[in-house]
């Protein structure tokens, strides 16, 4: 499947990490030399950097002086262009693709046996698919930066999958945010995700490598 791929928006990257930040709890970003950085707080996970446009010079500057391990890299570009600039001690992650999508506010509803639930608190809503049982079957979450509503942690139980619900929650994060007045879609996804997205009409922006500083 070959997917063209567009020059890179800053304020595309710029809103997705705005909407991280909320969809997270974590406190918003911080301007550095190469792009963003958000302290993210977690054990294996203390800090990310975001470079939406990442060179050589650029790389070996931000490897020499971040030294802490549990920080990672979010890099606007595919991994063959640039891990041969980072260090060993860098590990790069699977392939991941930030992609967007206009949105369309239609009516949802949830499959036969399930129960579509969408609720929003601290600017954070939340979709979910629950059984009869009260099981929860899928989920996702987003937070509106600006127009740009930032889709995030989509998921499926796994004995849920295959059948559409990942589908019917992307569909109704989109409907509530075209409903509040956010026009645009962004989020970053595996191949897996990418898969399904495009289904959807989501569209590749840009590859994406992550790379995270080991021990």
């Amino acid at each position: 499947m070959t997917q063209a791929v567009r020059t890179v928006r800053p304020e595309t990257v710029r809103a997705w990490v705005d909407g991280w930040v909320i969809s997270r709890g974590t406190p918003g970003p911080v301007r550095e030399p190469w792009g963003l950085r958000v302290d993210v707080g977690l054990r294996d996970h203390l800090a990310r950097h975001i470079v939406p446009a990442p060179t050589p010079a650029t790389l070996r500057h931000l490897t020499a002086v971040v030294d802490t391990p549990g920080t990672w890299l979010k890099l606007c570009a595919p991994a063959e262009a640039v891990e041969r600039w980072l260090p060993p001690s860098w590990v790069v992650q699977e392939p991941e693709f930030m992609m967007t999508a206009e949105l369309e506010e239609k009516p949802v509803a949830a499959p036969p046996g399930y129960t579509l639930a969408v609720t929003t608190r601290a600017g954070v809503t939340v979709a979910r698919l629950l059984t009869h049982a009260g099981e929860m079957a899928a989920r996702g979450q987003m937070a509106v930066a600006g127009a740009t509503a930032v889709v995030d942690q989509v998921e499926t139980a796994h004995h849920h999958r295959r059948r559409g619900l990942g589908t019917i929650v992307m569909k109704a994060l989109a409907a509530h945010a075209a409903a509040g007045g956010a026009g645009t879609g962004v989020l970053v996804a595996t191949p897996a995700g990418r898969s399904l997205y495009e289904t959807l009409g989501w569209c590749v922006h840009t590859p994406m490598t992550a790379a995270v500083l080991t021990a």
